[in-house]
């Protein structure tokens, strides 16, 4: 059975920009420690777009800018620029040092450089960049959190109890997703077991409802195996009387109905997409449906099925299609 491909980029896009205190906890604890987080904070992506462009290292699909205060009574601001590199690249060394330098050049203020390896070579880990020339010698180097070398207990353990942090299910979600190789049957199983944590975990609704779609993101599973995952989480939280209908049970709700007749499968598929949409983003516009309810082609209501449920906003979807 064939995997669909990964969106590790987007995927970490989304979770860094919801979930930055909570993923600075756990992958850099003292950057987090000494921040202010009391303080609102705020991305500075387009300037980072405006700096790296054109750049001759290629500017990667996961770089995120944040102005943040330190908690040190100084009143001071700094820049974090975190990178994730979710496959090997021997010139992440020489980039981190350029961009870290063009960053100070252009703010005046102190940059921390910060890198998430998420990639599958558990002996890649470059963490030090360095110069030299007749004497003159230039030695960089930065804070990297590598995620094949993360206590997976640990991990585990931050995910469930009282106050869980959501940081960890991010982690291993991209974790498992690495580990489980090209296996369709072990991704199913390690995405129910975080699906459930989720409910058992002490999360609440709209957690509930952005780590399963961050879960899904990471842990992408062929349409059929997809399908069927949703069924049996509508099961489970009928079995569990939740209190709350989340969006899983109005992704898969309709799957009940008699698969025998062709045009009754397409309508499923074309209610089962507005219905995520309209649990996700709200109203759905008239012209969004309209074009959604006059598509006959299965295969292509399926790819849009799973977009509906990945896709971070409407305007994105609407360019998908």
């Amino acid at each position: 059975m064939e995997l669909p491909g990964n969106d590790f980029d987007g995927a970490w896009k989304e979770a860094l920009e919801r979930y930055l205190q909570p993923l600075l906890e756990l992958c850099f604890s003292e950057v987090a420690s000494a921040v202010d987080w009391s303080v609102p904070f705020s991305w500075q992506d387009k300037e980072l777009q405006e700096i790296f462009r054109g750049d001759e290292l290629g500017r990667q699909q996961v770089d995120k800018l944040v102005k943040v205060r330190l908690r040190n009574g100084s009143d001071e601001w700094i820049l974090l620029h975190i990178e994730v590199q979710s496959q090997g690249d021997n010139r992440l060394p020489i980039r981190m040092y350029r961009y870290h330098h063009r960053l100070v050049d252009r703010y005046g203020s102190a940059v921390v450089s910060l890198a998430i390896l998420a990639d599958e070579n558990r002996h890649w880990k470059p963490c030090t960049y360095t110069e030299e020339s007749l004497g003159c010698r230039v030695t960089f180097e930065y804070p990297v959190c590598k995620l094949l070398e993360m206590e997976k207990d640990a991990l585990e353990q931050s995910a469930i109890g009282e106050t869980p942090n959501p940081g960890a299910i991010v982690l291993l979600a991209c974790r498992h997703a690495l580990e489980s190789g090209k296996s369709p049957e072990t991704r199913q199983h390690w995405k129910w077991e975080l699906t459930r944590r989720l409910y058992d975990g002490g999360f609440v609704k709209d957690e509930i409802i952005e780590l399963y779609r961050l879960i899904g993101w990471f842990i992408a599973l062929p349409e059929e195996m997809e399908l069927q995952f949703h069924r049996r989480i509508i099961a489970y939280e009928q079995e569990k009387k939740m209190p709350y209908v989340t969006f899983a049970e109005r992704y898969g709700r309709k799957e009940g109905r008699k698969e025998g007749r062709q045009e009754g499968r397409l309508q499923t598929l074309r209610e089962d997409i507005l219905d995520i949409l309209e649990a996700r983003f709200g109203e759905v516009p008239g012209e969004v449906r309209e074009k959604i309810e006059t598509l006959s082609d299965e295969a292509r209501l399926k790819s849009l099925h799973r977009r509906a449920a990945l896709t971070s906003s409407l305007e994105d979807f609407r360019g998908e299609r």
